[in-house]
């Protein structure tokens, strides 16, 4: 009797168990967030960048937007429309809430850009370039994250003297930062007016 009273509970128990993982991973999962049609990049964060990094990383995420298939609004066309809110340039980009700038463009969504580090060491005939950019994609209704990401690239230069490494390393800045755009925004959502070439060339 005893036997049969414990080979029950344990079929209990198994049942039991069962039933709770069938009923755990039927929850259905949230969707993710929807990304925008618009986009606006919004200036570049950036605390101790050449001004002129910061214009290269906008401009390319705004080209890459637009080359995804999400319309292109232009930096000047932002930047002009801030100024006139803020009364000049000297706005920091990361108090500026999304809202604001889908507002003054229309956009739906803001992309914050972030550059997190950037550095070249100088060493005998050899001279190592980094940067790390991180990226923030907001609704501008609601100011929720939809899409975030983050990465970092080196370029590695030779050359004999110095200043042969030192004419080499804004160029080395910019192979980084398109090493990063392209692994970084390669699996971005495709934008509502991309047009796809078939294989055989012809649309």
């Amino acid at each position: 009797m005893t036997k049969k009273i414990l080979l029950c509970l344990c079929l209990s128990l198994l049942l039991f168990a069962g039933c709770g993982t069938k009923n755990k991973s039927s929850l259905k999962q949230p969707p993710p967030p929807a990304i925008p049609h618009i986009i606006a990049v919004a200036p570049v964060i950036s605390k101790a960048t050449d001004p002129l990094i910061s214009r290269i990383v906008r401009q390319k995420a705004i080209d890459s937007l637009y080359f995804k298939g999400y319309p292109r609004i232009e930096a000047r066309a932002i930047d002009e429309r801030l100024a006139r809110l803020y009364g000049d340039m000297s706005f920091a980009s990361e108090n500026i809430p999304p809202k604001v700038i889908g507002e003054l463009t229309g956009a739906e969504g803001v992309l914050y850009c972030t550059v997190k580090g950037m550095k070249t060491s100088y060493f005998l005939m050899y001279a190592p370039t980094y940067i790390e950019l991180s990226f923030e994609l907001r609704n501008a209704n609601t100011g929720e994250t939809v899409w975030q990401a983050s990465r970092r690239s080196t370029e590695r230069n030779f050359g004999f003297t110095k200043k042969e490494l030192e004419n080499k390393t804004f160029i080395d800045y910019e192979a980084a930062i398109d090493d990063i755009f392209n692994k970084t925004l390669a699996k971005f959502p495709e934008g509502p007016g991309l047009i796809l070439i078939p294989s055989d060339g012809m649309p």
